[in-house]
């Protein structure tokens, strides 16, 4: 049973100023998705679930239908503000999307087997697929252990501006703890800081543990998503702006003994585009990548 790779690719992209999921980053046209693709086959993924919103659906199916088809089984889903559960509505005023919680819930009905989730704009190396497929190729569908990419902090700043992260508290068993999610995460001279309470800034190790939201799950994951995403519409569904993000739900499970999440260390070099202004350093390191022969110059043949 080959494990399925989930991307999260319905994300507005506000900081970016456009679709950044489609931009072309590589020595050859290439978007960041066709890189995590590439590497998911080789480490042993055999099946791809993005989830969209619909008014990029024409768009996402002209960059990416032709290319992926035949490589690798791709489905495709939609997460739209109104898909809800029985009894709730989308309140006036509301926008943004219902957060990565909500979005993952929305490939439910594709996936039947242990399933990674990332980022459609972050760069996760091949190493760590790797170490993701080699996790969830030993669980089984109703296993509650889960499993986190963990990198160092250092390596996920941007030079442009601040960035969320989600700190993760690791046991010495190497079990996650607990997740913390950092929203204004920056350089401050020779220091890390996060300023996500005003006024109160917090000084952060660079070898702090961060989660790039490179998850391993198995369908277990669903279940108690479903239950924490209605009790966050009771709680919170009149807030405009409020997110129910993945931590939260692993949080929970993590707490109350419903499952354990390995926090799996990688050599991978993470990089991505949170900034505009991030593009020129992100089409310099696939560059390197591809002169150190880790890539093909041109990834699709």
């Amino acid at each position: 049973m080959k494990p399925t790779l989930v991307v999260l690719a319905a994300g507005l992209g506000s900081r970016y100023g456009s679709l950044k999921q489609m931009d072309r980053v590589g020595p050859s046209g290439e978007t960041i998705i066709d890189y995590s693709v590439y590497d998911a086959l080789r480490a042993g993924f055999g099946k791809a679930v993005f989830i969209i919103r619909r008014d990029i659906e024409a768009e996402f199916r002209e960059v990416f239908a032709g290319r992926l088809g035949g490589r690798i089984a791709i489905e495709t889903v939609f997460q739209e503000l109104d898909d809800l559960p029985s009894g709730f509505r989308v309140p006036a005023g509301r926008t943004k999307p219902w957060g990565t919680s909500h979005a993952v819930l929305m490939a439910a009905p594709k996936v039947r087997e242990p399933f990674a989730v990332i980022n459609a704009d972050d760069f996760y190396g091949r190493d760590a697929f790797v170490r993701m497929a080699g996790f969830l190729g030993g669980l089984t569908v109703s296993d509650a252990r889960f499993s986190v990419v963990g990198y160092g902090l250092r390596s996920t700043l941007s030079a442009h501006g601040s960035v969320a992260r989600g700190v993760c508290e690791v046991g010495p068993d190497g079990l996650l703890t607990g997740i913390i999610e950092r929203t204004r995460i920056e350089r401050d001279g020779e220091t890390v800081v996060d300023r996500s309470v005003e006024g109160l800034p917090l000084v952060l190790p660079e070898s702090t543990v961060v989660s790039m939201n490179f998850w391993g799950f198995t369908p277990l994951y669903f279940e108690r998503a479903r239950a924490a995403f209605a009790e966050f519409l009771r709680v919170r569904g009149e807030d405009p702006k409020a997110e129910m993000y993945i931590p939260l739900v692993v949080n929970d499970m993590v707490k109350n003994g419903r499952a354990t999440v390995a926090v799996l260390p990688t050599a991978a070099r993470w990089f991505g585009v949170t900034y505009r202004e991030d593009k020129p350093r992100v089409m310099a390191e696939l560059e390197a990548l591809v002169r150190a022969g880790e890539y093909p110059r041109v990834l699709w043949k």
